[in-house]
């Protein structure tokens, strides 16, 4: 019997009637086929342009999902052990620091009391929150240390810098904590990210598209906004009000995906499809296969996704919109339903800061990607709600 999802296509109907965001789209895969698609909206309200599945997201932070699953391919080639030294790859990161307060209350760099591991850095528990752009106002020491790296890697520059030289910068600033007693989502993806270059001898962005984007037929998903196809079809970006008035953004917003300031080796950011991204999350939700060819084994895609955080560490993952998961090898992972999940447990995925969600079901078989570009991007209101609705469709019966 086909499962009935008016509820999540409703769902998705009232977000935009109701003015919550200008256009969104959800795919829902199982068994390698697609089991639901449905897309409600303006790709550009002035223009009338509607959400259709050939609409591509920016998928900010989703990206790292890509990052973490050739990881897990790399470590199958035996490239790295998760508890090795990142400075036996990363050279710089040899003699690492982390800020304490003594006794005055006083702020004081001393060496910490053992080397970031790689699994420090994958799980994010490294001692390092993100900062893409100066802050002059950073009060946290370490943020305030970064904020320096940044601006002296951007002085005097119209092009990004590269991911190498970020991390080589970050390596001279001490750390938040001692390795793996906080977790800190930041920095460690672009530690990641910068190991697989390292033993790739390649840009990152080449890696996703010869690892992943290629071998899986992904025609929506690219890293730059270069392709008259993924031009077309890139949806607005917008601005919601306090008053819930939808302004369109510029394109300044994009300069990430742009080649002329955006070197090959510079940070890597994500443009995908809903059933783009569906196709990767299903990949994983089957243990690494897809259509008959294997990616990675289920016993790596299990431990990618496998909880890291030790029951001191898990407090400083938890928040509303994180009830209820653990974190693993670059993976959330639910924990447990109690908080208001009704999938089931061990699901994964992660969360993108424009408004996009993906999760994968590796019990079912199947992954669920929704998408919408707009901010704030309220995650809590719109994600959860197609969360709730999807898994009552899918699991209803």
């Amino acid at each position: 019997m086909a499962k009935d999802f008016t509820r999540l296509e409703n769902v998705l109907k009232n977000f935009v009637e109701e003015g919550k965001n200008p256009g969104c789209g959800v795919a829902i895969l199982q068994n390698d086929e697609v089991l639901f698609e449905s897309y409600a909206g303006y790709a550009n309200i002035a223009e009338k342009k509607p959400i259709t599945r050939d609409s591509v997201f920016r998928q900010a932070s989703t990206t790292k999902l890509f990052t973490y699953a050739i990881l897990g391919m790399l470590y199958e080639e035996g490239k790295f052990l998760f508890s090795d030294p990142l400075y036996e790859y990363l050279p710089e990161w040899r003699n690492t620091k982390k800020f304490i307060r003594d006794s005055n209350n006083a702020v004081r760099a001393v060496p910490v009391d053992h080397p970031i591991t790689i699994r420090n850095a994958v799980a994010m528990m490294c001692g390092l929150p993100y900062c893409m752009f100066p802050n002059p106002n950073a009060t946290d020491p370490t943020l305030a240390a970064m904020s320096r790296q940044m601006a002296k890697l951007m002085e005097g520059n119209d092009k990004d810098p590269t991911l190498r030289e970020e991390v080589r910068a970050m390596a001279e600033v001490p750390i938040m904590f001692e390795p793996g007693t906080h977790w800190q989502y930041g920095f460690g993806s672009e530690i990641t990210g910068a190991l697989i270059e390292t033993w790739t001898g390649k840009p990152l962005r080449e890696v996703f598209k010869e690892r992943v984007i290629d071998p899986l037929g992904l025609t929506r998903t690219a890293t730059y906004l270069v392709d008259d196809v993924i031009k077309e079809n890139l949806v607005t970006q917008y601005r919601r009000t306090p008053e819930g008035e939808l302004i369109a953004m510029g394109p300044e917003g994009d300069r990430g995906y742009d080649p002329e300031v955006h070197p090959a080796g510079a940070r890597v950011n994500l443009l995908s499809s809903p059933h783009d991204f569906a196709v990767f999350m299903q990949m994983l939700a089957n243990g690494g296969t897809y259509k008959g060819e294997r990616y990675l084994s289920e016993g790596t895609v299990n431990m990618l996704h496998e909880n890291q955080l030790s029951d001191e560490v898990l407090p400083d993952f938890t928040n509303d919109y994180l009830a209820g998961y653990g974190y693993g090898l670059g993976f959330r992972t639910l924990m447990t339903q109690k908080y208001g999940h009704n999938g089931r447990i061990g699901c994964f995925g992660w969360t993108g800061g424009a408004g996009t969600w993906a999760e994968a079901d590796p019990v079912d078989k199947l992954s669920i990607v929704y998408m919408h570009n707009m901010m704030p991007n309220d995650e809590l209101y719109h994600h959860h709600r197609v969360r709730a609705a999807a898994y009552g469709c899918l699991l209803g019966d």
